[in-house]
């Protein structure tokens, strides 16, 4: 009878020690997502064509505007360290493309119709969605001459959203998954002027808009490799960096590799 119930209980041992192995692996907590987000001013190229026919009508010539807008680089840059205070005795960081070098934004083709007869001459000036001047007025050519370019450069206002998780936090090393997207808060308006004079003391003018860039455009940031750093479950920083490697805001302290993630 004691053999039978030792053997019994030694079952329902090993079924219990099955269960908390079973409930162990179930229960491995998962890593979330964090999203951090800053906002920013980022430069812009504005590259124009513009394409004129009618010149000689009345009331104006009709006008075809598109081409692009090139984006300035920016980098996310992390930094693992083993304390918060400063006194750390191991760090290491890992940058990311947020925004890669050449990146543009295609602008649709914009149909401008109206201004001064007689061959005008023509400006094009920047606006952002509110009407505040992004650029001086570009003198781009006389209507007659067909194919035209302006070429400006502004900057205009962003938010920078970095999607961060965890994907190991332990003595071997920490391994972070970065995805994001910058977002545009404010449009990029074209006012087109048509004058009968290059001197800007003209005395007919005529000012027609065309949207080249709506708010509320949002470019994905590439897919990238996994960001490693410093094992033993460290505190982790972000920081954005514009073209030159100089600092967009404050550095954003995301948590210690296991906690916050």
């Amino acid at each position: 009878m004691t053999t039978i119930l030792t053997r019994i209980n030694k079952k329902h041992l090993a079924a219990s020690l099955l269960a908390i192995v079973v409930v162990g692996y179930s229960t491995v907590p998962a890593f979330a997502m964090q999203t951090i987000t800053t906002d920013a001013q980022e430069p812009v190229t504005i590259q124009v064509a513009a394409t004129a026919t009618g010149c000689s009508n009345n009331p104006g010539p009709f006008i075809t505007l598109d081409g692009t807008l090139g984006l300035n680089p920016v980098s996310a840059q992390f930094t693992f360290q083993n304390n918060d205070k400063g006194t750390h005795t191991y760090t290491s960081t890992a940058t990311a493309t947020a925004v890669a070098q050449g990146s543009t934004i295609t602008i649709p083709k914009q149909p401008v119709q109206g201004g001064v007869g007689g061959n005008p001459y023509i400006f094009i000036q920047y606006m952002d969605g509110n009407g505040n001047p992004l650029t001086a007025p570009v003198f781009i050519g006389r209507c007659v001459q067909g194919n035209m370019n302006g070429f400006a450069t502004a900057s205009i206002p962003v938010t920078l959203a970095a999607n961060i998780s965890a994907l190991s936090c332990d003595n071997t090393g920490s391994d972070i998954d970065f995805a994001g997207t910058m977002t545009t808060n404010t449009a990029i308006v074209a006012n087109v002027i048509f004058t009968n004079n290059a001197d800007g003391t003209h005395t007919n003018d005529q000012v027609m808009s065309a949207q080249l860039l709506p708010a509320g455009v949002s470019i994905e940031f590439p897919k990238q490799p996994s960001l490693g750093g410093v094992g033993g479950n460290p505190y982790v920083y972000l920081q954005w960096l514009d073209a030159n490697g100089t600092p967009i805001g404050s550095s954003d302290l995301l948590g210690r590799c296991v906690q916050n993630f």
